[in-house]
């Protein structure tokens, strides 16, 4: 897995095609071993630590119908080897929300129901990731905000209902919170960010917090492990060593989730703080040749390195061919792709 996925850090090869209910998923008859938390390791009900790795897989948080999951699950898993995908989504998909779903989000909620299966039937994970959400106005400002919105409550609350205790589903709560004090991180509050769609250029709404999150999911009676990004675009895990972890009696547990890019630096500080007590997944980690940070050629081999020297968990970002850090690239399949909606990371 190593060797493939810093091949994939400078940019290699993606295949091509696509796929396209609320209520409780059935219970997996094959699959992969359920997970809890214990102490700072992942393990399966027999005792053996497992160890995440992976990729992500863009599209379904900006387009309803996806764009070639199923083929690049596929590729993931039997050409590559991975063993977690992180799939990134968003809530007015789920509920059918977005301006071309005419359908309730039936469709959107099938095709994730079948990366579930495909992967849990190769002995795969899934980390479900609420990547977009709306300020609080369903059908507008889609995209990555702050934090997530009471409307994210209501995600949840479908989603673990729909996903309670599947043994290859992990809850990734917000892909990215930024820009807020820890407190309302933890706890909730008002959010105030500026937008260019509205009244002023400047959105406020509620956010439950992280806490809340948890609490809606283990109150559908999900004991799934539950994934928390941190702030600063989900990079900081500081705070959590500093009294801001999430409470889980009634669950298996929080992974803690890093993101980290090449001008995210002193992981030892943001990072490798709360090693000693929580497990982390680096839920996005990539690199660009031709960006302005340093060489891929230098800077993958060393993120890697400290990966595996701490044993992390890791999703690299992304398979999809316009998603920011591009793991793969084929010239001849570009015009398959849609890119218009994708935003490239630049922070």
């Amino acid at each position: 897995m190593r060797a493939a996925m810093t091949a994939f850090f400078l940019g290699i090869f993606l295949a091509g095609a696509t796929g396209a209910v609320l209520g409780a998923e059935p219970p997996a008859t094959v699959g992969p071993p359920p997970l809890r938390v214990e102490g700072n390791r992942l393990k399966t009900p027999q005792g053996a630590v497992a160890r995440l790795e992976g990729v992500n897989i863009a599209s379904l948080e900006w387009a309803s119908n996806g764009e070639n999951v199923l083929k690049s699950l596929s590729v993931a898993i039997e050409e590559w080897g991975s063993n977690a995908i992180r799939l990134p989504l968003s809530q007015d998909g789920w509920f059918g929300r977005v301006k071309e779903q005419a359908d309730g989000g039936a469709a959107y909620r099938e095709l994730i129901r079948k990366v579930v299966r495909m992967a849990s039937a190769k002995q795969c994970y899934v980390v479900l990731d609420l990547h977009w959400s709306n300020g609080g106005v369903w059908g507008h400002y889609i995209g990555q905000h702050c934090m997530p919105d009471d409307n994210s409550a209501a995600f949840w609350k479908a989603a673990a209902d729909a996903y309670a205790n599947h043994p290859a589903v992990l809850f990734g709560l917000y892909n990215e919170p930024h820009d807020v004090s820890r407190e309302v991180w933890r706890n909730g509050g008002t959010v105030s960010e500026k937008h260019d769609k509205a009244p002023g250029g400047k959105l406020q709404y509620h956010t439950p917090g992280m806490q809340k999150l948890v609490d809606v999911c283990r109150d559908q009676g999900a004991k799934n492990v539950i994934v928390a990004g941190g702030l600063d675009w989900a990079y900081e895990l500081s705070a959590i060593a500093q009294g801001y972890a999430l409470a889980d009696d009634r669950g298996h547990g929080v992974v803690y989730d890093t993101h980290i890019y090449p001008w995210k630096k002193d992981w030892d500080r943001h990072v490798t703080v709360v090693l000693d007590k929580y497990p982390v997944l680096v839920g996005e980690v990539g690199c660009q040749p031709g960006g302005q940070e340093e060489d891929p050629k230098t800077w993958a081999p060393k993120v890697l390195d400290y990966i595996d020297k701490h044993q992390l968990h890791w999703t690299a970002w992304d398979l999809h061919p316009a998603a920011g850090s591009v793991l793969a690239r084929s010239e001849k399949r570009r015009e398959k792709f849609r890119y218009s909606r994708v935003q490239p990371k630049t922070r």
